[in-house]
């Protein structure tokens, strides 16, 4: 017993030296490896975020960062208007490589299969590998990529399967270690989110104004529900309900397995778009509006909870962190707001608006600015 207390006390020692003295929480315990931090996008984690964080380091890019980035490991992936995809370490923000495109990406990578998944405004999809950052693989569609992909494993286990959306109307599924085209899905409008992952299938909205459920292994319809406009963010799926915004300023819930609209929230005459894709955990919904507004709605009834006012639009997504919301606006400030009753805990100024969504990773949170900056902040020193 006392070996083997002696064992976990020289590793806590190790962490904290190779952390070059800065305490942080085992980020493989809590990666986010995808838009929203899971395949069900519910921007959702049980991290333990702490009240007054520090700003640990900054890295610069050369031009806005709207893409949320996905953390692994010790290791943090964003894109940048740059054209740019950026590795850097999470410890200390020093660039590990940067894979460099011909157009913005301003989609949120996906990290899968030991790959970075990403599409660009210029409409091509890549995969890199995660350590090296040398391309394997790019398909390239007919229209710009804003969302994020997501994926699965086929219904047999044989292939893995990457889906995401394009302004060319298509969802695409492809084969994860080639790139070839299982199937392609043809909406009637752009998609602009990233599609949730429901079962063996998955859930997008898209300017069509319809949400969609779609199978996995071949991508046949399985129905749709006409949300009443357009949706611009991605659905998040907490167990059989699916959440959405959409641009006539209404958050809604579907019964995914009654395929119906179980409830609207919002104010079609007097409230904002919602652009940004909302957060489920812990019995809430919270999304965030274009007149600065972060709803917190009850998730079974569709209530409000609370509400806090930012000073600016907001389109990024909120992040639930245990009992704490992360919250970036256009205001150019990232706040920490106490999940049960939204008041402000925490606030930080940057040096330009924010538009772009955080991710949270242990005790760190990290985003993107449209100042060109990748901030990441987290728990200090003792």
């Amino acid at each position: 017993m006392k070996e083997r207390m002696k064992m976990k006390i020289n590793l806590l020692i190790c962490c904290f030296i190779l952390a070059g003295g800065l305490i942080y929480a085992d980020n493989n315990t809590f990666p986010w490896p995808v838009f929203r931090g899971n395949q069900q996008l519910t921007g959702a984690v049980d991290s333990t975020l702490p009240d007054n964080p520090q700003l640990l380091w900054t890295y610069k890019t050369g031009d806005a960062v709207r893409s949320t980035p996905v953390i692994s490991g010790n290791m943090v992936f964003t894109g940048s208007d740059d054209g740019g995809l950026y590795a850097l370490d999470l410890l200390t923000g020093k660039k590990i490589w940067v894979f460099t495109t011909e157009d913005a990406i301003e989609a949120p990578p996906l990290l899968a299969f030991d790959t970075l998944y990403f599409g660009t405004l210029g409409g091509v999809f890549y995969a890199v590998d995660m350590a090296t950052g040398r391309a394997k693989w790019q398909y390239n569609t007919d229209a710009q990529i804003s969302g994020s992909a997501n994926y699965t494993t086929e219904q047999k286990g044989k292939k893995k399967l990457i889906v995401f959306g394009s302004y060319d109307n298509n969802l695409y599924c492809l084969d994860a270690l080639t790139g070839k085209k299982i199937w392609s899905f043809k909406a009637k409008s752009y998609i602009n989110g990233a599609a949730s992952l429901y079962n063996q299938s998955f859930v997008f909205g898209g300017c069509d104004a319809m949400i969609r459920v779609i199978r996995a292994w071949d991508g046949k319809e399985l129905f749709h529900i006409d949300a009443g406009s357009y949706i611009p963010g991605s659905v998040a799926v907490n167990g059989d309900y699916a959440f959405a915004g959409h641009y006539g300023n209404k958050l809604i819930c579907i019964d995914l397995v009654k395929k119906k609209i179980s409830w609207e929230f919002g104010d079609k005459e007097e409230g904002a778009p919602f652009f940004s894709s909302p957060a489920s955990g812990n019995g809430n919904v919270l999304i965030a509006s274009e007149d600065g507004i972060l709803y917190c709605i009850d998730q079974q009834t569709g209530k409000l909870k609370w509400k806090y006012l930012s000073a600016d639009e907001v389109k990024g997504s909120p992040v639930i962190a245990g009992n704490k919301v992360v919250l970036c606006s256009g205001d150019g400030y990232v706040y920490f707001l106490d999940i049960t009753d939204g008041k402000k805990i925490w606030s930080y100024e940057t040096g330009d608006s924010i538009s772009g969504s955080p991710a949270v990773a242990g005790e760190m949170v990290i985003f993107g600015a449209d100042d060109g900056v990748i901030y990441a902040f987290g728990k200090g020193k003792k």
